[in-house]
């Protein structure tokens, strides 16, 4: 199973929720987790849920090291993780 930005962006909401910062629904791909209003914290609950949901197991600096939500799935989709 791949994981789409459409699984990413609701398991984004589900961890932490709508930022006022940047729509979502928008192209986030290659926009900064910190420009779409999402700190470490925040992101370590997106890979709790992707865990529980998905079974996918990232290592908090896997975390760290993807910035944007494309790098974060390109982590993901590689088998890199699971």
């Amino acid at each position: 199973m791949r994981l789409t930005q459409a699984e990413l962006v609701r398991a984004i909401r589900a961890a932490a929720g709508d930022s006022e910062l940047a729509d979502l629904d928008g192209d986030i791909a290659d926009r900064d987790f910190v420009e779409l209003g999402y700190d470490s914290v925040a992101l370590l609950e997106v890979a709790a849920v992707l865990r529980r949901t998905h079974g996918i197991a990232l290592p908090p600096d896997t975390v760290a090291e993807a910035t944007t939500p494309a790098a974060l799935l390109r982590v993901v989709n590689a088998g890199e993780v699971r």
